[in-house]
């Protein structure tokens, strides 16, 4: 199996108040509020603190407090600034609708996915039509033209049209026409044996929703116009279509044809050179290792040139694997084409951007942030005058 690290780091009371710069009472306080997870430590009497906890509560202590910071930095993980009951990260841990997502992923279904993310009124089966777009962009679009808008429209409706939409999303990828489960149809394009499109199955329903990421966020603006369920989903898609989002395990793809060429050390240390950064490792809101790639990992066959790119990544950054690396490792694994993470990322969370969509139309409240504008404010501002 490929393993993907995971460690605890807990600080005791002294280096817990000393990075935060408080009193003992104050650090009580903050457990009781449960913004630091403590526990005793192991064979002793006194209490550890969670140190992602403390850094996090140490790293917002030290913003600046005025509203305009605030507000630009809730907007780069910082606090959280949409209201959701979909999903979460909560202690390295990703909740769907108060289940752990990751025992979920190990039996259900994406169809059953549908059904807990959409609070789904009756069982959801997608029937992916014959004659599909080329493209899931032409998909979505092909919708749009006799779609009808959100605003106003009971959830029954709304999940009708959420099906409706995935469904062509998924022709669109290459799935067969007819109603079987989408990790099926995904397995019959791919000529999968059982095991593997087992492995795709968790796969999908992992990448299902993860709280407000890019394309969830472009989902729920364009959802708070009122904009018809397809369109909300072609929000979403235009956000993972780029290569910080989606198209991220790409990236990983080319740092492992380069570990094969070049060897894994000097791979990871040629992309450090040119980027600063590793394709496929850390990830803000899971600061002891992603629990999605760990997941994965744990059910994939082994792959000695991936768990040295790992090893090597460990040792030079301190870098935990993330979903993006799980994902190559299961392309590699499988034999899948290089565009399957892409695939298997759209018809995963397409379920998530489609909860959202419902939920931010029954707040019933438009997105609308305010610019910080730093240019010119007229004539006086010119150089010289």
């Amino acid at each position: 199996m490929i393993h993907l690290i995971n460690m605890t780091d807990w600080l005791d009371r002294a280096e817990a108040l000393d990075a935060l710069g408080i009193r003992a009472q104050t650090l009580y306080a903050y457990v009781s509020r449960g913004l630091i997870e403590a526990r005793r430590a192991p064979g002793g009497r006194r209490s550890q603190y969670r140190a992602a906890d403390v850094a996090a509560l140490a790293d917002r202590r030290g913003r600046s407090r005025a509203s305009a910071a605030i507000a630009a930095g809730a907007m780069a993980w910082g606090e959280p600034s949409v209201v959701t009951a979909i999903s979460t990260v909560h202690r390295g841990s990703l909740i769907y609708r108060g289940r752990d997502a990751v025992a979920f992923a190990r039996d259900a279904s994406l169809e059953a996915t549908a059904d807990l993310l959409w609070d789904s009124p009756e069982p959801t089966l997608f029937d992916v039509p014959a004659g599909a777009a080329a493209t899931p962009f032409l998909a979505l679009a092909g919708l749009l033209q006799d779609a009808e808008a959100a605003l106003g429209r009971g959830h029954h409706r709304l999940c009708r049209d959420a099906r409706r939409a995935v469904a062509h999303l998924a022709g669109a990828c290459g799935i067969p026409e007819g109603r079987a489960p989408l990790h099926q149809g995904l397995a019959r394009l791919w000529s999968l044996d059982a095991a593997t499109a087992d492995r795709v199955r968790q796969a999908l329903v992992l990448l299902a929703d993860h709280e407000l990421n890019a394309s969830t966020f472009a989902t729920r603006v364009a959802a708070s116009t009122g904009a018809p369920i397809a369109a909300c989903l072609m929000a979403g898609l235009s956000a993972l279509s780029g290569p910080r989002h989606g198209g991220a395990a790409a990236a990983v793809l080319r740092l492992v044809d380069e570990a094969a060429a070049t060897g894994p050390r000097a791979a990871v240390r040629a992309c450090l050179d040119r980027g600063g950064a590793l394709p496929g490792f850390g990830h803000p809101l899971y600061p002891e290792g992603d629990v999605r790639a760990a997941a994965l990992g744990a059910v994939l066959p082994a792959d000695p040139l991936l768990d040295a790119v790992r090893d090597c990544a460990a040792e030079a950054t301190g870098a935990r694997p993330n979903i993006d690396f799980a994902l190559t490792a299961l392309v590699r694994t499988a034999g899948l084409p290089r565009s399957a993470p892409f695939t298997i990322f759209l018809l995963g969370r397409s379920l998530g951007w489609a909860a959202h969509a419902m939920e931010q139309g029954r707040q019933g409240s438009l997105i609308r942030p305010r610019a910080r504008y730093e240019g010119r404010r007229g004539p006086a501002d010119r150089a010289g005058s």
